[in-house]
């Protein structure tokens, strides 16, 4: 299949997929917190919010997976992973040993990947290795084949990363299965990402998320109180999941961030790949700027996919004349999908800001609200923003004109790719 083709495609599935939201205004008021109505806007569109969490930041893929090693290893009776793809390569060899090891042991073992994924990476896992990770117990399943001619697979992809630990541990954020998030690629350097390890009442909603998924793919409904355990209080978080499937909740993730950055009254800072929101995203940052809160995005300057970064440089151009403080990220890529708003919640999770996270894939983000994780969430941000410079007018002005030219176009076309 053709480029332009797959273009063409996509372009049809937009224009026959309604892409309107329910997306409701928040009101500021000068009286009120704006987590209070940020919260009520979750609770009022049914959004699972739980309290009595325990949150752990992990700064950087090398301590999520120093950590998700040790507990995997530490599991009495069932891991659950599901992850956008299991590159093949050193860190999954490591990560499949040990996963054999405990089937062996007779801990259950389920495991999920995106088709589509797996395909688009540059080692991907093949026939051979799925049989022979089967082989070992491992109970593994790529989600959703594309087969043609049904071409609507290729539009919804399971973009999730998430990992469950006997139902008392979960872990969700950006990181892949992969070396590089580790080693860094040679054209943009380090690979920078952030990802979270949550214990309490929010577990059993990953939980649902992941049995949910893999109810659809495989048939098998799981239930019972040894995937879904009585959970002691375990902290003070308070923690709404906001899961977009694309056939069930569509809109869920695009409004969800629209009105987070809505409710705020005094500060909004943001790090996101690939940074080209939809409309409604779009618009709250402007509104929020019009109203004298404080943006600040941190983008990296460069990017894995070409012309991408162009289209960020575009809007990020864009917002900065409007008033918002944009830096440059030179530490190599950040990954990272993190934001922090008012100093008094923040989300941390897989989707983008983009229109493919926000339109078309399966993503999962929490938004979790409790001072003292998005105090610390704020201060892993501020780190990469002092290792950025600040976007000005003569800074963009000093690209060519071909990457602006390619900057505006990536815009007009991104919605539909």
């Amino acid at each position: 299949m053709t480029r332009r083709f797959y273009i063409l495609l996509c372009m049809i599935a937009v224009l026959t997929t309604s892409c309107r939201s329910n997306f409701v205004t928040i009101e500021r008021s000068r009286h009120e917190r704006s987590d209070s109505a940020f919260i009520h806007y979750l609770k009022s569109e049914g959004v699972p919010y739980t309290a009595n969490n325990e949150v752990t930041i992990l700064n950087g893929a090398d301590i999520k997976f120093d950590s998700l090693l040790k507990d995997i290893n530490e599991a009495k009776h069932h891991i659950h992973l599901e992850y956008f793809n299991f590159r093949n390569d050193s860190i999954n060899k490591v990560l499949l040993e040990l996963l054999a090891k405990k089937a062996k042991e007779g801990v259950e073992v389920r495991a999920m990947f995106d088709a589509f994924g797996n395909f688009s990476n540059n080692r991907p896992l093949r026939k051979k290795d799925l049989k022979a990770i089967r082989s070992a117990g491992i109970d593994i399943v790529k989600v959703d084949p594309v087969r043609f001619p049904w071409i609507n697979h290729l539009f919804s992809r399971d973009h999730r990363k998430i990992a469950i630990i006997d139902g008392r541990k979960a872990y969700t954020g950006g990181v892949n299965v992969a070396d590089y998030y580790i080693d860094g690629i040679e054209d943009v350097g380090a690979w920078r990402d952030m990802h979270s390890i949550v214990e309490g009442e929010v577990v059993n909603e990953l939980q649902k998320i992941f049995l949910d998924m893999w109810q659809e793919q495989t048939g098998e409904y799981l239930k019972g109180e040894c995937y879904y355990p009585h959970v002691e209080k375990k902290g003070s978080a308070e923690i709404a999941v906001v899961d977009r499937w694309p056939h069930r909740t569509p809109s869920r993730m695009r409004d969800a961030y629209a009105n987070a950055i809505n409710a705020a009254k005094d500060s909004i800072i943001i790090i996101s790949p690939y940074f080209m929101p939809l409309r409604n995203v779009r618009t709250a940052i402007e509104k929020a700027l019009n109203d004298s809160v404080k943006v600040t995005l941190v983008l990296s300057e460069k990017g894995d996919l070409r012309m991408i970064p162009d289209g960020v440089w575009h809007v990020a151009y864009k917002l900065m004349k409007r008033g918002a403080e944009v830096y440059m990220y030179t530490g190599g890529f950040n990954h990272s999908k993190v934001m922090c708003v008012d100093g008094s919640y923040c989300t941390i999770g897989s989707a983008n800001l983009n229109s493919r996270s926000l339109m078309y894939d399966y993503e999962t983000n929490l938004f979790i609200f409790g001072k003292e994780e998005t105090d610390e969430l704020y201060s892993y941000i501020d780190l990469d923003r002092q290792n950025s410079y600040r976007l000005t007018k003569e800074i963009y002005r000093r690209r060519c004109w071909w990457r602006r030219f390619c900057g505006w176009l990536v815009t007009l076309i991104t919605p539909f790719v």
